[in-house]
């Protein structure tokens, strides 16, 4: 793997800390990084995105979703209590405990998520605050001064 400095990035830079937090977790990923349980990413709109977990097994009430300090925590716990008083010949159904995060971008929320066949899908919107979205300023229309009148102000 190859390994960046990022420190011209830091010294040139005032405020941009969680852009560069973001590349050093990028480009420090674990190779051996742990792929259960698979998910896709789909963008759903122009500023809207669902998250989709294959958590086949896990009920309802065996997941969390939760928001943290713009990452968003998937956890699933199985209750042992369920294979008790069962002897499986083969058991390749996974349902092992597991915490997947995501990291959100700035003034981007999670607006639902749902249990259906298997998959758990979260639906995640970005709603920029009024104050930070593009606005158009009006140019008002003034009949120039004469410059003699700007002169003789001056003088008096």
């Amino acid at each position: 793997m190859r390994n960046f400095d990022l420190a011209p990035l830091y010294r040139a830079t005032v405020g941009f800390d969680q852009v560069a937090d973001l590349m050093d977790r990028a480009l420090a990923g674990e190779p051996t990084q742990n792929n259960y349980p698979p998910y896709n990413i789909e963008k759903t709109d122009e500023s809207g995105w669902r998250i989709s977990i294959a958590v086949a097994g896990f009920g309802a009430d065996d997941l969390a979703v939760e928001v943290r300090e713009n990452t968003l925590i998937v956890t699933a716990r199985k209750a042992e209590d369920d294979a008790e008083g069962r002897t499986f010949l083969h058991r390749g159904i996974a349902t092992r405990a597991f915490e997947r995060r995501f990291h959100l971008a700035d003034h981007v929320r999670v607006t639902g998520a749902s249990h259906l066949d298997g998959m758990l899908h979260i639906d995640l919107v970005r709603e920029v605050p009024e104050a930070l979205k593009p606005r158009r300023i009006e140019i008002a229309s003034q009949k120039p001064q004469d410059a003699n009148l700007i002169e003789e102000k001056a003088v008096n």
